[in-house]
């Protein structure tokens, strides 16, 4: 008992460093950009904010409410979110590869948002509902997809199949996605930057749906990390313990494909988050995903926050999309991983 309370301790410990570190580099990216914001007067502006101030009263004052706050809040839950979305599925195949861009989800999720952009696909009166549910439901599809087609080309639905299958199907859905665009000629340059992964121009309104679809969807998903360590001594021995294999994988696949859709919705196509961050955190925190998946939700929000901020002011004036500096990111990472567990061992 004493040994449980002094790991519970440790876990507590983490997440408190963590959650520290994330709300420091939440500072630094709103006081950092075009603009440089002091510290007192930005904490002057949030806390005129958080009391109902309504109206800008300076420049200042209306690039960090109006542009700057809302986005840096947008793309923090949307690192956690992915983080959560690539530690669970990590977990779930057994394979450090495994991610919601590598499995083919994301491209999914961004073929379902293209369509609804491309063809004015919306629900009356709820603003961008369309493009949520067309990237929620095109996700979901295009995973069972995945598995199905994996399935059929090997029965043990080995995890290397799985993702040769995910990266084959992103092929595919690019070619769709171009054909589309070469459809609708008039809305190339939105559909173009939107699939590069952006948050520029995000709003409170998508910060609410992306911090209700976190805490539904990744509370679902944490709520199953003690079903996710049984699957790291395989999916039989999960079942002799008592862990029904097929009901995790479904709650963990629907919840997974909804998280990574609406993140995809809002900030398009940002790749290799869940597959960088629950790998580098996994190395702080071991594979418990008790510990796992709460530390990926900080870590994701702080990688994902200086991803943009360097996307804001690597090209002063102008700005990266998000997507391009995350990307480079993890293929460099994806490599070292992949050569990494390939290596042989010698003794």
């Amino acid at each position: 008992m004493k040994v449980k309370r002094t790991r519970e301790g440790f876990s507590l410990w983490i997440l408190l460093i963590f959650a520290l570190i994330t709300i420091a580099v939440f500072v630094l990216c709103v006081a950092v950009g075009s603009v440089q914001v002091p510290l007192s007067e930005m904490l002057k502006i949030i806390s005129r904010f958080a009391g109902g101030f309504k109206t800008a009263e300076s420049e200042v004052y209306s690039n960090v409410l109006a542009v700057r706050l809302p986005r840096v809040i947008c793309v923090a839950l949307t690192g956690a979110a992915l983080s959560v979305c690539g530690g669970a599925m990590q977990g779930l195949l057994r394979n450090p590869l495994a991610d919601g861009s590598t499995l083919g989800v994301s491209s999914g999720a961004s073929l379902g948002a293209i369509i609804a952009i491309a063809f004015g696909i919306t629900i009356p009166g709820i603003p961008f509902a369309g493009t949520v549910i067309m990237a929620m439901l095109s996700a979901f599809i295009s995973l069972m997809l995945i598995l199905t087609l994996a399935y059929r080309l090997d029965y043990s639905l080995s995890t290397n199949t799985i993702i040769l299958v995910g990266v084959i199907y992103s092929m595919f859905v690019s070619s769709i996605i171009a054909f589309i665009i070469t459809l609708v000629a008039d809305k190339v340059r939105q559909i173009t930057f939107w699939t590069m992964g952006s948050l520029s121009g995000s709003s409170f309104s998508d910060a609410l749906v992306l911090a209700a679809a976190l805490v539904i969807c990744g509370g679902v998903i944490v709520s199953q990390s003690r079903e996710l360590n049984a699957f790291a001594v395989g999916e039989d021995n999960a079942r002799h313990i008592g862990v029904n294999v097929e009901r995790v994988k479904l709650i963990v696949m629907i919840f997974v494909s909804a998280l990574i859709g609406v993140c995809v919705s809002i900030g398009g196509a940002i790749g290799f988050v869940g597959l960088v961050t629950p790998h580098m955190i996994r190395m702080i925190t071991g594979p418990n995903h008790k510990r796992l998946l709460p530390a990926c939700a900080f870590g994701g929000a702080a990688f994902l926050m200086l991803a943009d901020l360097a996307a804001r002011i690597i090209l002063n004036p102008r700005e990266l999309p998000i997507g391009v500096v995350t990307s480079f990111i993890g293929a460099l990472l994806f490599i070292y991983i992949f050569y990494s567990t390939r290596r042989p061992s010698h003794a």
